[in-house]
């Protein structure tokens, strides 16, 4: 089963451009795959360095730019794949770029905080950089065909779409409990700061049952016994390796409009669901809304990754409770949403939220429609 990834043409179009190629994304969702896909139909030659492999981090150990040039040799694609374990990271991808512009440097990391972070300020105006996530639907809408996926969304909802769970579909549980025990948190577990463990599987349980509610730190802390500050401190390290990600509220004009709050959504349904080791099918859960708003949103996010849609994303509330789920800022207009798995409601446009934002769009994205939504 080979399915077409939306970012390598995307990635393919940016290559001997003159700058470095950074991939990053959630461990286990292919970016080596398409990296590897992407390079060997270039018919050119590459060499390919994996961070991981215990040598190859030494390689680089206080590297100058001839013996980086020595090390990349006659190939034209110099491959750094988990790159974040090497140190300056940043620093070794800038020194290519400006000494070496006939190679074309890639670099992949399974997190985001040491590689993100060493790389902002020495890459400036040297690099493209990427996001790649489990499969979206829009892939496995091109793969399947619309009516076959459209056919499988109840099961997408429970497993979600990460590639070894859509090709092996029949072990999903088996492998969501491994990405989910193991190597999700590889990366978290190797920083010093993560001294207590227990604290993040209990954090991760308390927002999978969170999914769609306002998320506060002082709740959270009280609920698994920490602070609010560890709790902060854990969730942006989520974030940070993909395993889940903010919605900040829309606050502008309005004094009754929440502010200061945020809803968090996983980027996967099955991790969520292997997090509180619930398989249960759609038709007898009590959680379906929470499902079908978690997997809206996150495929949302994968269409605007891959698509390249600047927007601002929140969701807004009042304090008298009126609410909508998903709001889009873009080309000056706000672009409206509330989701609902039941195709039988259809709630209206918060007047409220009309004379605020008069310059709208609004939408209910259901079962019927949601198929647009996601294009």
């Amino acid at each position: 089963m080979f399915i077409q990834r939306e970012l390598i043409k995307e990635i393919e179009k940016k290559l001997f451009k003159g700058k470095v190629i950074i991939l990053t994304g959630p461990r286990q969702v292919g970016k080596t795959t398409l990296i590897k896909m992407l390079v060997e139909n270039q018919g050119v030659p590459f060499i390919w360095l994996n961070g991981d492999e215990p040598n190859v981090p030494m390689l680089f150990s206080e590297i100058n730019s001839k013996e980086l040039k020595q090390l990349f040799g006659k190939n034209k694609i110099a491959v750094i794949d988990e790159a974040q374990r090497i140190k300056n990271i940043g620093i070794i991808l800038k020194l290519a770029n400006d000494n070496i512009p006939d190679v074309q440097v890639i670099a992949t990391g399974s997190s985001s905080f040491e590689l993100a972070n060493e790389i902002n300020e020495p890459l400036t105006g040297r690099k493209y950089e990427y996001k790649l996530y489990p499969i979206s639907f829009g892939e496995l809408n091109s793969f399947h065909g619309q009516l076959e996926e459209s056919m499988l969304l109840k099961q997408r909802l429970v497993f979600g779409s990460y590639p070894d769970v859509i090709k092996n579909s029949e072990d999903s549980i088996e492998i969501l409990s491994m990405l989910s025990d193991s190597y999700l948190y590889k990366d978290l577990f190797r920083l010093e700061s993560i001294k207590k463990p227990e604290l993040l599987v209990k954090l991760l349980q308390s927002l999978a049952w969170q999914v769609g509610s306002e998320v506060s730190f002082n709740e959270l802390a009280r609920t698994i016994g920490s602070d609010p500050k560890t709790v902060e401190k854990y969730i942006n390290l989520l974030e940070k390796t993909f395993v889940v990600f903010k919605l900040n509220a829309l606050s502008r004009n309005l004094r009754n409009e929440i502010k200061k709050s945020r809803k968090i959504y996983f980027y996967d349904n099955g991790i969520r669901n292997a997090i509180i080791n619930n398989y249960n099918s759609i038709n007898i859960r009590q959680d379906v809304g929470a499902l079908w708003e978690n997997y809206l949103i996150s495929e949302r996010m994968k269409t605007s990754e891959y698509q390249r849609i600047l927007s601002n994303k929140y969701f807004w509330r009042t304090k008298q409770q009126q609410e909508i789920d998903y709001v889009e800022e873009r080309d000056g207009r706000m672009w409206a949403y509330e989701f609902k798995y039941n195709i039988k409601k259809t709630p209206r446009m918060s007047k409220t939220f009309e004379r605020a934002y008069p310059q709208n769009n609004f939408m209910v994205v259901n079962r019927q429609n949601y198929i647009e939504f996601l294009s």
